[in-house]
Formats: C-alpha cells, structure tokens, sequence
C-alpha cells in the first residue's frame, strides 16, 4: 500500500518536507534500526484525541519496560475553534534504554494530524527529524487558516522530511463495513496514528486494545472500531513502502531496584501519597475542594477510594473548600484542600485561621502561569512568595516541594508527616508540569513508609496551683512545640477556638501585647525548628560554581549539569524539597562556592529568600513561558556562569 496526497494543496505543503522517496521493498524484510532513545510529539485539534494517544504509548512504553518522561500540553479552552493555533492540544513523550530525566528539548518525530498543529510545533523540530502529517487536512482553506499558503516562499522549510499519510482517508477505507457516520469513523484515525507509531517503534498492543474494549465496554461497535483503526495503523506501516525503517529502544539496563514499577502521573502519586499518609497515621482523610486546573484530577482521583476512609467535599467555592477541610482537622482528620495560585488567594484568611488555631492541614497548590486566570494549562513557580508571605499578620507557614512525578508521593508524605507532628499548615507547592507529566515510579513496600501515628489529647494536662487537674489546649510540647489535638466530643476536654488571639496555656481570649508578641514569636520558632534532613551536594569534582533548584527544575538542572561533566565541566548541584524552613546546613552549602546559580520558572523568588537570608549574590535565571526548561538552554546558561 502507497500512501496518497488527498489534496493539491496538501501536496504542494507535505512534499517540501521529503528528501527523497523511500527506497521500494517489494516484499523484502524491512530494516529495523537501534535507538538508545527517542522523542515523540502528537499533536492536532483538542477533539483529535492526542492526550489518550499519548498516554497510550506512554503505558505500553512503560510495560515495554523503558525509562521515561512526558509532557502534555494543551489549551485553556474545552474546544477552541477546530484548526486554529489557540486550539493545538499536544503530548511529547522521551523514552529510553537509560536514565533520563526531562520530556526532551525537542521531537525527533512529531505526528501533526492538521496545518495549525503542524505551524505551532513545526519549529522545535530539528534538522533531521521527522513529520508525519495527516494529509487529508492540508485543504487550502485550512491551510489559510494558520497563514500557509501553496506559494513556494511560503511552503514548510525542506530541511524536515516525513513520509505524508492520509490518516483520515486510510480510517474511513478500514472501517466502511461497520456502519459508523463519517464523523464517528474519524475519531478513530488518533488511533490509527497510534498503530502507525507503534509498529514503527516495536510497542506492545495487547494492554491497548483491552484499554478500549474497557473503556467502551458500554458501545462494543466504537470499541471495535477503534481496535481495527489501530490494527490498521500498524499494517499500514508494515506493508507500506514510505515507512522503510523501524526502530526499537531497549529496555533500559540502569540498576533499577528490585520491586513493582508502574506509570504514574504526579498529581496520581500525590493522590496516593495522601491516602498512604492517612493509612500510616491512622487517621481518616477528608478533602474539601473546589475543582481548579490544573489539581481537580486529585479531587477525582481520591473519590474513588472511599474504602481507604477517604472522605471528598467538592464544595460551592474555594473558601468553602478551606473551611470544611479546616473543620475536619479539628474533627481529627488528615484534612487537605487541593487549589492553584488563584485559590490560594482566596484561602488565605482562612490558611491564617489554621495558623492560630495550630491544626495540622495540608494546602496542595499545583502551581500555573499566572496572574489573575494566567495560563491555567501552563506550568510556573511563581506561587512561593505567595506561599511564603501571602497572609496577613505573622502566619509563617512550612513549604514542601516535589521534584518530579514520582517524587509527589513521598512529598505528601512528608508535609503530612509536618502537619501533623507540629500541628501546622502546610504547603505543599507542585505545579503542572509535574501533575501532568509521567515517569516509573517503584510501588514501596508498606513496611518501609513511615510511621505517622499521632497521639490524640485524652485527659487534664496541667495540675493548678491548688492542685486541680485542667486541660489547657495551648500547653505545648517541649521538643515540638505543638499544641496538644483535641478532638470535640472528649469529656473534660472542651475549649475555645477561633481567630482571635489566645492566652498561652489557657487558651483564653487574650489582648495582651506580651502574651501576643509571645505567642508570634512561639509559632514562628515552631516553623523554625522543625526537622528536615541536611542537604546533599553532588559535586564529584570540587567545582566553584553551584546550580540550586527546588521543584520541578530538578530534571532539566540535572539533565543540564550531566551535559557540562560529559564535555568536561565541573559544576556542582543542590536541590531543596523543604523552603520553610531550609536545611540547617544550607547556608554553609553556599558559602562554600564563588558563584551560585538558581534556575526558576519564575522571576527570581527563590534567588531573592536566598540572598535575603544568606547575604549570598545568587545569580537569577528565569524563565516565564509556561514551559519547563530545556536542558540544552540551561546548560549553555550553567556554561556561561562556569566560564564568566
């Protein structure tokens, strides 16, 4: 089978792209070329399906075995206007046969279902790479759409080469015996694409054709159809003479632990990391939540395991979300409210609510581009500060940051761990790049979680001068400084809450400037000297020049900082899971270097607690654009500060 250009201006665009045609086999045995790793983008219109195409490959990538890292990304809009730039939903996807860390810099295949998904991605891909475009949709008017036009000035540059498939032409001609409308067949052709891709990089296909029949187990004719489009795909590449050359990725032979591995996204393993939390501290969990992208999938997430204790209030608003989470704490639940930096604003009196009435909750903010609505698709860090300093009055809250997918699991286990040892809010700052990006993540064997069990007050804790026994619900713990958690309903164990300010000890309502200056002072030291592990440098060289980071730049740092050592730089790294309060040993870490360079998705809010805190000229460098950082850029940034 040949594929053919259905239309001359789909003709004149795709055939610019191709260096040569592919050689004929005429029914010889195609050649199958050896890739340590490969990067792949779909990409089309929000209904062309590309988010499930890419998670597909993604699941049967990971049970192939290898190592791996996505990005999805797509629009605000549920359905912006079919063919227009605003309305490209893309899914990129790096595997490997080694440890990598980052989605990739840029594709070596991008599939472009239409023009204007081809126009938005069309510039990451580099010289050399491959497109394969859906011709079906390269019609004049929807090339006019996006500004192309068949003139030779204005064709797709030559330098990028990629066999044309009429994706929409070869699903129709597979599935014309089912009886299926037009418009119903074309949904098929993602997985049509799908098929293509995954003959052409030796994918499973069992697990995916039980994902549909699953998924459309209530219309077993769309799920058939979906099954023979995919079929079709991967016969299409078997059999046609443009796809000459397939490609297999090992699995990867890093020294990965003995244990279980599954594909996990981080707002799954945020989710799992909570009930895990709940679990190891004996303790129901309740979130109260207003759905916000990009966390709402922790709200959906967690209302499907009721049989763990799991309790889920989506609540009319934000404020409402806090304040029935904030009441479950003093119920004596694990209690979260999930949100992003729009929500947190709202939150905020009641986050200072939960300050002075020292009850442990979690404040999960999965952080977007900003300000006011922003990018609600896009990821940022610019929610520290804010995090940080973003109430009234001296509120000093704990903040946690994960570092990748993976690591949002073992991040929810420490904020809880926080929360509930100090009887303190606490932040838990992810954002959607790691929320909505995926990796293989190790299952951990119970017995190795930790223990968070939590005394609950039973009884007086103070003894009166006349020697009667009282409870006094601001009595603290010498070591934590924690209050004592008195659940309602304890006989004898009845007292005050609320907002204003309270009497060391009693409890009491208390005006008293030295009792107030006191108790700020307190809260604070309670933050202040919670325990967090020191920080460890990987600095196999001696370098004078450190990188630090927090969050989700910890790939690309990583990815960056191994690029300088291949070509024989020395650079040093750090990355910080807890930013209130740091490690003990940081500013040490700091003053052992010249220079120290702190890469952020922001402009500079950690770079500016660093030099506030430490008197360190930590040099900034940011970026705003929605998108992590490349590796490749921050390297040459890293080179550039090493050399200076």
């Amino acid at each position: 089978m040949t594929s053919q250009v259905s239309s001359e201006a789909g003709e004149a665009l795709v055939g610019e792209q191709r260096s040569a045609p592919a050689t004929p086999h005429h029914g010889t045995e195609k050649e199958v070329r050896r890739l340590d790793r490969v990067i792949i983008r779909f990409a089309g219109d929000s209904g062309d399906g590309m988010q499930l195409t890419g998670d597909r490959f993604t699941s049967e990538t990971a049970s192939f075995g290898n190592d791996l890292s996505t990005l999805p990304n797509f629009p605000a809009e549920i359905r912006a206007p079919a063919g227009t730039l605003p309305g490209v939903s893309s899914f990129q996807l790096h595997f490997a046969d080694h440890d990598i860390l980052t989605p990739g810099d840029a594709p070596n295949v991008l599939v472009a279902m239409n023009p204007a998904a081809l126009k938005a991605n069309i510039a990451d891909v580099p010289r050399g790479g491959e497109i394969i475009v859906n011709t079906d949709e390269f019609a004049k008017r929807a090339m006019a759409k996006v500004g192309y036009t068949t003139s030779p000035g204005r064709r797709v540059p030559r330098r990028l080469p990629g066999p044309p498939v009429p994706l929409t032409t070869l699903t129709l001609e597979a599935l014309k015996d089912f009886g299926l409308s037009r418009k119903e067949a074309e949904r098929s052709k993602n997985m049509f694409a799908l098929g293509l891709l995954s003959w052409m990089y030796h994918r499973p296909t069992e697990a995916t054709e039980t994902f549909l029949r699953t998924k459309f187990a209530k219309k077993p004719q769309i799920a058939e159809a979906n099954i023979v489009a995919f079929r079709a795909g991967w016969n299409f590449g078997e059999t046609t003479e443009d796809f000459a050359v397939s490609y297999e990725v090992a699995p990867a032979t890093r020294a990965f632990p003995t244990g279980t591995y599954r594909n996990i996204s981080g707002n799954l393993a945020l989710s799992y990391g909570l009930i895990a939390a709940s679990r190891q501290a004996d303790l129901p969990l309740y979130l109260g939540s207003y759905p916000i992208t990009p966390a709402s999938d922790i709200l959906h997430e967690l209302s499907k395991h009721k049989n763990f204790g799991v309790r889920t209030f989506q609540a009319e608003d934000e404020i409402a979300g806090i304040g029935a989470a904030l009441g479950a704490a003093f119920g004596g639940s694990l209690a979260v409210t999930t949100t992003s930096g729009p929500g947190v604003a709202l939150k905020s009196e009641t986050i200072g609510l939960a300050v002075s009435l020292e009850l442990p909750l979690l404040i999960v903010d999965i952080q977007r581009g900003g300000p006011s609505t922003g990018l609600p698709t896009k990821t940022e860090q610019a929610d520290l500060l804010q995090a940080m300093y973003g109430r009234n009055g001296e509120a000093p809250v704990p903040v946690v940051a994960p570092k990748t997918p993976a690591d949002c699991f073992d991040a929810a286990l420490e904020a809880a761990r926080i929360a509930l040892t100090y009887r303190t809010p606490v932040f838990l700052l992810s954002d959607g790049y790691l929320a909505n990006g995926s990796e293989p993540w190790r299952i951990p064997e119970t017995e190795s979680l930790p223990d968070l069990t939590t005394p609950f007050a039973t009884g007086p804790n103070h003894t009166l001068a006349d020697g009667t026994d009282v409870f006094w619900p601001y009595k603290r713990d010498p070591e934590t400084l924690a209050r004592p958690w008195a659940v309602p309903g304890t006989p004898g164990l009845e007292h005050r809450i609320g907002g204003i300010e309270k009497q060391d000890g009693t409890g009491n309502i208390s005006y008293d400037p030295a009792n107030h200056e006191f108790m700020v002072r307190t809260r604070q030291a309670k933050i202040d000297n919670i325990t967090v592990p020191d920080l460890e440098v990987d600095d196999p060289d001696g370098a004078t020049t450190l990188v630090l980071g927090w969050g989700s730049t910890y790939g690309p740092i990583t990815a960056a900082v191994r690029r300088i050592r291949r070509e024989g730089g020395h650079i040093a790294q750090t990355h910080l899971r807890h930013l209130n309060p740091f490690p003990n040993n940081l500013g040490e870490i700091l003053g052992r270097y010249d220079k120290v360079v702190i890469p952020e998705m922001n402009l500079g809010q950690l770079a500016t607690l660093i030099r506030a805190r430490y008197l360190v000229d930590a040099h900034s460098h940011t970026q705003i654009n929605g998108m992590p950082f490349k590796a490749e850029q921050l390297a040459a940034v890293l080179k550039e500060a090493i050399d200076a």
